[in-house]
Parts: C-alpha cells; structure tokens; sequence
C-alpha cells in the first residue's frame, strides 16, 4: 500500500509539472483579447520589406507543436495562398516571438507556421479588398486550418477585428518587387515640436531609424500615459533619425513616475531631456 500511494504521488507530481510547463502557464492573461477602449490605429503604416538574413530564433526545420511536425520552407520567393486568418493582441503582447523579438500587437506582424522568418507578405481581405502589408516574425496559429496570425493593428486595418477570421490571400513580397500604395505614409516631413524660448522639459522614448518603428512606438506610449502630448522629431543625418518625445511637460508633471511607467513598458533607455 505504501508502495502503492508513493507511485500515485510520483504521478500527481508528473502531472503538475507537465500543466506548469504548458504554453498556456507562460502568459498572465487566460483569454486573448485587444486593447481596452477604442484606439484609432488606421495612420499605423505597414511594415516597410528589406532585405533581412534568416533569423536565428525561429527557423529550426522540422519543429513539433502539439505532437504534429511542421516543414519550414527554404525560401519565400514566390509564395501566394488562400485562408483564414486570425488575429492575436493582448495576451501575448510584450512577449518574446519565435525568433526572439517581443510581439507589439500595435506593430504590423503576422505569425506563420512554415515562411522563413523575417518574411513580408501582402494581406488582402477578400471580404473587402482592404490589404496591409507585415512582417512575419512568429510560428502559428497551431489551432484549426488556419493560415496566418495577424498582429491587432494588422487586423485593424483589414477590418476584420469583429468577426475575429477573415478569408485572405497572402502573397511573399521582397524589397525588389515592393510597390507602396502611397509614399506619403513613410515620406511625409515630421512636423517640429513647437518649443518656448525657455528651456522646456521632454522624455525621449527612443530614437529609431525608420519611421515605421517609430511611429508604433508613439501609438502604444498614447497608449499608456493618456492625456500627454507624445511627438516625432527627424533627425536629418546620417543615419536619419525618428526620435519619439513626451512633451513638452507641464510644471505638475512628475518625470520620475513617467520614467517609471515607461520602464515597465520596455522603454528602459528612456531620458529627460532640457530642450531651449
């Protein structure tokens, strides 16, 4: 009988530590979910392709999840197919993806199960012809037949948050056959921050080299301290700049709580700055 309650132990003790090292314990939010509140994410503009190598993270062939192996393929060129998508946001914001960058549901990104990562497609909503363009970066979705997993902005901009899936064609896009819609998104002058004569206090967020990165960054730090003025200063040079700034700051703000807020948000590097 001891024999007996000690291997019922060893089991029960199997078992939990099998639950504690699912997937589903790695994240604090049960059920997925977007942003609270209505966001306007329309001036979010699409993930701009380049040139990139093979990721290290992410690109392992064959890969098994949920007992079922999975091929990824050696090169993107020419890829185009029909499904449906989905899209994911709250849950796993902020969490690493498959090839080790952090998903920011604001970003224009998509999780595939078999393209080479980095890869950028093209997304159409064949509902109603609206097309965002990302960057492919994460594995799944691994439940039912679908095909992609957009992030929410992505979504977003298809409309098709609602109904959760839509049916869309995706097509693999390099820097040499990239044709934007408009060059006004990416080109446009980055209006100055209109400053005092006296020195006027900031928080610089960060600066980035596209503008598209930056511009995520601004949506989710309006985001988060709502009711501050947040902008984007280009930095001519070379390289160029797109520096993103909360301010100028009033006499009550308190920077050290800013800061602080920001940290926790991943914007460790961010600084006070003393501007004339």
């Amino acid at each position: 009988m001891i024999g007996l309650h000690r291997v019922g132990l060893a089991l029960l003790v199997l078992a939990l530590v099998g639950c504690s090292g699912s997937g589903s314990s790695r994240y604090s939010i049960k059920q997925d979910h977007g942003p609270s509140g209505h966001i306007d994410l329309s001036h979010v503009p699409d993930a701009v392709p380049r040139d990139e190598p093979k990721s290290r993270g992410g690109n392992k062939s064959p890969y098994t999840v949920l007992g079922k192996k999975y091929y990824v393929m050696d090169s993107a060129l020419g890829y185009k197919q029909r499904g449906t998508a989905s899209w994911y946001g709250k849950k796993f914001h902020g969490h690493k993806t498959s090839n080790g960058e952090v998903y920011d549901m604001y970003g224009m990104s998509a999780a595939h199960k078999s393209l080479p990562l980095p890869t950028y497609v093209r997304v159409t909503n064949l509902a109603n012809g609206r097309h965002v363009i990302v960057r492919v970066n994460d594995r799944g979705p691994f439940h039912g037949a679908r095909l992609i997993d957009l992030s929410y902005a992505a979504a977003y901009k298809l409309d098709m948050l609602r109904q959760g899936t839509a049916r869309v064609e995706i097509e693999a896009i390099s820097n040499a056959n990239y044709r934007p819609a408009t060059q006004a998104l990416h080109t446009a002058p980055v209006s100055s921050v209109s400053q005092p004569a006296a020195a006027s206090r900031y928080i610089q967020v960060g600066a980035y080299s596209s503008w598209s990165a930056a511009q995520s960054v601004k949506t989710r730090v309006e985001l988060l301290l709502q009711g501050q003025k947040v902008d984007i200063s280009k930095r001519e040079g070379v390289p160029v700049l797109y520096r993103v700034r909360l301010g100028p700051l009033g006499i009550a703000a308190n920077p050290s709580g800013l800061l602080g807020q920001l940290a926790q948000e991943g914007f460790a590097d961010a600084q006070v700055l003393d501007l004339p």
